[in-house]
């Protein structure tokens, strides 16, 4: 038996005694994390230390970029954010166990559904430590075991943080948690549906689009994330300024930041010049299309038609007028990765409509895509982003991570006395009951 097999059937008997586990056990072997984390906080950095002296040489050759080595580094302040984020999720409700409703089928014969935690979660996710602590905290409050596999860059620090909440959740059952290492564990790991649940793949495009297809587990994320923001002919101008800029600039290299934005013809002339210049000033480069090259010429290049639809994850940005909302509606449902997009006006039936209308996971009115966060959302945290339509939609958090079952509850009825000519009636009634 392979060592990625191991850890899944491992991982699959400690699913069964995870699901069980009280509240109060599952905020207590977090609070632990919290403090262990903050404890051995020294030796921690030291195994950061030592990804970020590997991965300098990385980023010389040109094999990482310096959006992935600020997403790497570790300090102090990232440590403390990373122990409030534990006792954050700490803090949240219980979603196990939940009666989301309940029925009378007949009288003494009671149905409830429940939640409950989808088993064993796979996660494969990109070289960001705090990632692992997130993602580990949130299976264990929503009772689920899982299989972390990080970015060779922070194998350092994952280690040194797998080890730490190991020993921290030392009576938690044993194999609750699992880290691999190796590239080729992950291909394996795709054919693991016997005992791997779901996988929430966190990397390129590219990376995604491949575990997508190569496995019959089911997998939560997005391949891509291209976003825009439509300024509307009734926006507040100044405000739109500020949102589009937070939107590209406050952190890039994500898949919420912006992509396009999409500027209303009648606006255009009086929006597009201090936006560009706002832009140029914090070094991002601007792609404007036609009609905005006729109003600004200077200081952007024009764009193209593979502008459309692109994600840059980087200092970059293009600029399209449109005509009405209808069209800059059109152009997302066309080239947008149903992601996250967002309308700045201040009359409130076109925002009703541009989000009516819009088909993406997180639709704003009049803020920043970079909300798309499931911290943000006050989830606690994110296991990932879905642009799917299936179980989870958006940032996920503890709910993406439970699904629910149904529970009977009879006297000694069976399904005869409901069949034929004097069969009894069923009464289907909502009752005010938790199982």
């Amino acid at each position: 038996m392979s060592e990625v097999i191991k850890k899944a059937v491992a991982a699959r008997q400690a699913s069964y005694g995870l699901a069980k586990l009280s509240t109060e056990a599952k905020n207590k072997a977090l609070k632990a994390v919290a403090e262990a984390i903050w404890t051995h906080r020294e030796s921690l950095l030291e195994a950061n230390h030592k990804d970020l002296e590997a991965a300098d040489g990385m980023l010389q050759t040109g094999e990482i970029t310096e959006a992935l080595m600020k997403r790497l580094a570790l300090n102090t302040g990232k440590v403390q954010g990373i122990v409030e984020m534990v006792n954050s999720v700490a803090s949240l409700d219980d979603p196990v166990g939940r009666t989301e409703y309940a029925r009378e089928l007949d009288k003494g014969l009671d149905l409830f559904r429940v939640t409950s935690p989808l088993g064993v979660v796979a996660v494969i996710f990109e070289s960001r430590p705090d990632a692992l602590v997130q993602i580990a905290s949130l299976c264990l409050k929503s009772g689920n075991s899982v299989l972390l596999k990080g970015g060779s860059e922070a194998r350092h620090s994952n280690r040194k943080l797998y080890s730490i909440i190991k020993e921290a959740t030392g009576d938690l059952p044993e194999g609750w948690i699992q880290i691999m290492e190796a590239r080729e564990e992950v291909t394996k790991l795709l054919e693991l549906d016997a005992y791997v649940d779901l996988i929430i793949p966190r990397g390129s495009n590219a990376f995604v689009r491949y575990i997508q297809n190569n496995t019959r587990i089911p997998v939560l994320g997005h391949a891509d994330g291209v976003c825009h923001i439509y300024v509307d002919s009734d926006a507040d101008l100044d405000m739109a300024v500020e949102v589009c800029l937070d939107a590209k600039v406050q952190y890039p290299s994500v898949c919420n930041a912006v992509d396009t934005i999409l500027v209303h013809e009648d606006i255009a002339q009086s929006f597009l010049a201090p936006m560009v210049e706002k832009l140029v000033g914090k070094d991002v480069e601007v792609r404007g299309g036609e009609r905005v090259l006729e109003i600004i010429d200077a200081g952007i290049k024009g764009a193209t038609d593979e502008d459309w639809g692109y994600e840059y994850l980087d200092y970059i940005v293009a600029l399209k007028i449109v005509s009405d909302a209808e069209e800059a509606i059109n152009h997302i449902n066309r080239y947008g990765s149903h992601h996250t997009d967002a309308v700045i006006t201040g009359t409130a039936e076109t925002a009703a409509y541009f989000i009516d209308s819009v088909d993406s996971a997180n639709v704003f009115w009049n803020a920043s895509t970079r909300f798309a966060d499931g911290y943000r959302y006050g989830l606690g945290s994110e296991v990932g982003i879905s642009t799917g339509k299936i179980h989870a939609r958006g940032p996920s958090g503890l709910e993406g991570l439970t699904i629910y079952r149904y529970i009977l509850r009879g006297g000694g009825h069976i399904v005869a006395d409901y069949v034929g000519e004097d069969a009894r009636k069923f009464t289907h009634r909502p009752i005010d009951e938790e199982w």
